[in-house]
């Protein structure tokens, strides 16, 4: 009779019982920051390197990067590597290098979740977002000016904010943060975490529309909520793709680039798409 081996199986995880802590979820959280604020520049480098004559003040070459349509395109699109560079990391972390599936261990799954709580959650969104713009209105922010740039921009900041910016965002706040805050902290904690860290990181591009950071709030809450409540991390993502999605609508009809002031995003070395 052959000889018995012992079998050793993967441990079983769950979106709320992962197999990385907090520390990884904070690096992926931390990496993630820094790529969006250093790829722009180096994205830049080679086009600054083509001027004729070459631009070596450095108060001119901020200035530039501020206003040259061509070079805001180059810092938007930038985010498209720091995206992927950032869900390669997640994913090394997520699945401890092909140990675990990465849908399944983030949690890939409804959760309860269906289309008429996604149509009441927005119903309910855009009725506040009615009143707090009837009191509070949109102020100039980077993000408008950025979009006033060029058209191409604006297409390009549509792609993203509705196919790769909802992935990743959810992949690293509901899924790597929330998901080992809440096994180490309890669920009230993560939840606070979560929420602030991702309004938190949106100010600089949103700043000083007040207005506009106390919706985003609103919505990162709403995530958050959601993912409480299914356990599961693709009904974030679904609404983040359809807020995203309804909001890219707006921007393609509203924006119109040729009727618009020069463009001064001071703040596109910390562009993050919401």
């Amino acid at each position: 009779m052959p000889e018995q081996f012992p079998q050793f199986d993967t441990p079983a995880v769950s979106p709320n019982d992962p197999p990385w802590g907090s520390l990884a979820a904070f690096g992926g959280w931390a990496i993630s920051v820094i790529l969006i604020i250093v790829l722009p520049g180096m994205v830049l480098l080679p086009y600054l390197l083509t001027l004729d004559p070459p631009i070596t003040d450095n108060k001119a070459i901020v200035e530039f990067a501020q206003t040259d349509k061509t070079a805001i395109f180059l810092q938007v699109l930038a985010i498209i590597p720091a995206h992927i560079l950032t869900l390669l990391f997640a994913w090394l972390v997520v699945t401890k290098g092909r140990k675990y599936s990465f849908r399944e261990t983030l949690g890939w799954d409804s959760g309860r979740v269906r289309w008429w709580h996604y149509a009441g959650i927005l119903a309910g969104f855009m009725v506040v977002a009615a009143v707090v713009g009837h009191f509070v209105p949109e102020q100039e922010n980077d993000l408008i000016r950025i979009l006033r740039s060029s058209r191409a921009t604006v297409y390009l900041v549509v792609f993203m904010a509705t196919f790769t910016a909802p992935i990743v965002e959810e992949v690293i706040y509901r899924g790597l943060l929330y998901s080992a805050v809440q096994r180490a902290a309890g669920v009230p904690i993560a939840f606070l975490v979560v929420t602030l860290l991702f309004a938190l990181v949106h100010v600089p591009q949103y700043y000083p529309s007040y207005s506009t950071i106390f919706l985003l709030t609103l919505l990162s809450v709403l995530l958050t909520g959601l993912r409480v409540w299914s356990k599961n991390l693709w009904p974030c993502i679904v609404l983040h793709m359809i807020f995203n999605g309804l909001q890219s609508l707006l921007i393609l009809i509203e924006t119109d680039p040729a009727s618009s002031p020069p463009v001064d995003p001071s703040g596109i070395f910390f562009w993050i798409v919401k």
